[in-house]
């Protein structure tokens, strides 16, 4: 059965379901909510179970970081590792934990990730989880992958909310 968390940020509230699998655990809070825009890159590979099919392999992201849901307050971007970088210089890198479907089938999963490395002494530096919500896009390109595709990397755009949490106070 979902879960119900709530977030505030600002003056705003907003509310999301999210499956209990991606709970943050007991004794940490949320600090930022973020909104990202970008693209999400897949290489067509041979499918290591079976060399005779070709399948979209994820390779990174590649997104821009906002405070605003109308993407006008750039804040960082959000590139392999996964990493995400603010402007401040600080860094952390995800692991993940868990992950849920959208609700969307042409979506990326939504993800619970934890910190697994943090850098810099600004925004990101006391990160402890990470939560991916409400995606939009993202998911491996709708072409049949083939021998003709093979090496071919094929970009296909995503929108995400990034939820930071830290040790409680």
């Amino acid at each position: 059965m979902p879960g119900l968390v709530l977030w505030t940020i600002g003056l705003s509230a907003q509310q999301v379901a999210l499956p209990a699998n991606l709970n943050v655990p007991a004794g940490n809070q949320l600090f930022l909510h973020v909104y990202a825009k970008g693209l999400q890159a897949y290489r067509c590979t041979q499918d290591k179970n079976d060399t005779s099919k070709y399948v979209w392999t994820f390779v990174e992201p590649d997104a821009d970081l906002f405070t605003t849901a109308d993407y006008s307050v750039p804040t960082g971007k959000h590139y392999a590792g996964p990493t995400w970088e603010s402007n401040d210089g600080s860094k952390v890198k995800g692991k993940k934990l868990q992950q849920a479907d959208a609700a969307d089938p042409t979506s990326v999963p939504w993800l619970l990730l934890s910190a697994a490395e943090v850098s810099g002494s600004g925004i990101f530096s006391s990160t402890t989880f990470i939560q991916r919500v409400n995606t939009h896009g993202g998911n491996a390109p709708p072409i049949p992958a083939g021998k003709a595709q093979l090496g071919t990397e094929v970009d296909v755009s995503y929108t995400a909310e990034y939820l930071f949490y830290r040790k409680a106070i």
